[in-house]
């Protein structure tokens, strides 16, 4: 077992920004539950899987919806809960299940959602696993290892931030989990805190891709190590995920809007220095899904397309895009848990509707 002190868990959270591909949360939002547990006088314990006992019981928190939340007048006048609607719906889960849960398993890697997994953690005194179901950010709920290994969600508790609880029980699979939490998730400002897949570590520690917590803690040090030393941070961070920079330019045009509780677009980038003359451009499903060159499929999912905005030195986040943001294009492999048939079918290229064979850029 590793305790953390605050200078891991801000590379951890910056590793995690990076594999979240323009997803899994704001950095900002993320870094601001780990301070309200820092406050509390938490510690964050992060621990292997095959370290703990069997028995144990691990649950996975999240936030679901889509990136850009929506101020709309249909929820004025609602209420607002006084606590944080993971920590609602963590409670329910305890009155629900009766059980004791002695730690939490982040559902993906992003600057906010895992930092929500670490804050939930910390908050009841349990452990952070090093491990994950997606070893990126996902848009969706069957994205996940826990849906390749038939892993039941249910129950699921979600709240929001007007405290309002849900409970949904006899859920048959994540596909028809995915549905009911996303249709929750869009009567909430397209925002609901959940926690799924409540079970022990006997069952869970088959079903997870090990050791990400580790990897994104390594990403964000040579990350950061990078800026410090003015190294190319672009090149840095695929050097050390075992990556490509694979393009750099500056964005010329962008669209994102919220359609049924995702956020869609793409991002187009004029390519510079050695890339001039050439367009690039990513394909947004919450996520950077796929890429083109020239026209031309160059990457897809479930390879990982991390962009880098080499001014501000930052990862980028979807929708967060200006024109002429100078950025980078870094592709990491993805986990191999995907690249087996049947990963493919869940998180490939079927999925984006691409009439295409899964092609590794790496």
């Amino acid at each position: 077992m590793k305790n953390l002190n605050r200078q891991q868990i801000s590379d951890i959270l910056y590793g995690c920004a990076i594999l979240g591909t323009g997803g899994g949360g704001e950095l900002a939002e993320g870094f601001e539950f780990i301070e309200k547990a820092l406050a509390a006088g938490k510690e964050f314990k992060l621990v292997d899987i095959d370290q703990l006992d069997d028995d144990k019981m691990l649950c996975t928190p999240y936030m679901l919806g889509a990136l850009a939340i929506e101020q709309d007048d249909t929820y004025q006048g609602l209420p607002q809960s006084k606590q944080p609607p993971i920590m609602t719906a963590f409670k329910r889960l305890q009155e629900y299940t009766g059980a004791q849960f002695h730690g939490t398993i982040c559902c993906e890697l992003g600057g906010s959602n895992t930092a929500i997994s670490f804050y939930l953690a910390a908050m009841i005194d349990g452990v952070i696993v090093d491990a994950d179901p997606a070893g990126r950010a996902v848009p969706e709920i069957t994205h996940s290892t826990y849906y390749l290994n038939n892993l039941p969600a249910a129950p699921i508790i979600t709240a929001n931030e007007f405290g309002e609880c849900f409970i949904c029980e006899n859920v048959i699979d994540d596909q028809r989990a995915e549905s009911i939490v996303r249709a929750l998730a869009m009567v909430s400002r397209n925002d609901i805190a959940a926690i799924d897949h409540a079970l022990p570590v006997s069952i869970m520690k088959h079903a997870v891709i090990k050791g990400t917590i580790s990897k994104a803690l390594a990403i964000g040090e040579a990350y950061r190590y990078a800026k410090e030393q003015n190294i190319d941070i672009a090149t840095r961070v695929a050097e050390f995920g075992k990556g490509i920079v694979r393009f750099r330019g500056v964005v010329t045009d962008f669209e994102f809007s919220t359609i049924e509780g995702f956020t869609i677009g793409s991002f187009n980038i004029a390519g510079e220095g050695e890339f001039a003359g050439r367009q690039y451009r990513v394909n947004v499903k919450n996520e950077n899904l796929s890429a083109t060159l020239d026209g031309k499929i160059d990457v897809t999912i479930p390879d990982l397309i991390c962009c880098l905005d080499m001014d501000k030195l930052e990862p980028v986040t979807n929708p967060n895009f200006v024109n002429g943001m100078n950025v980078a294009i870094v592709i990491l492999p993805a986990p191999k848990e995907f690249t087996t048939e049947k990963g493919l079918n869940v998180f490939g290229p079927k999925y984006l509707g691409l009439q295409t064979d899964y092609n590794p850029a790496i």
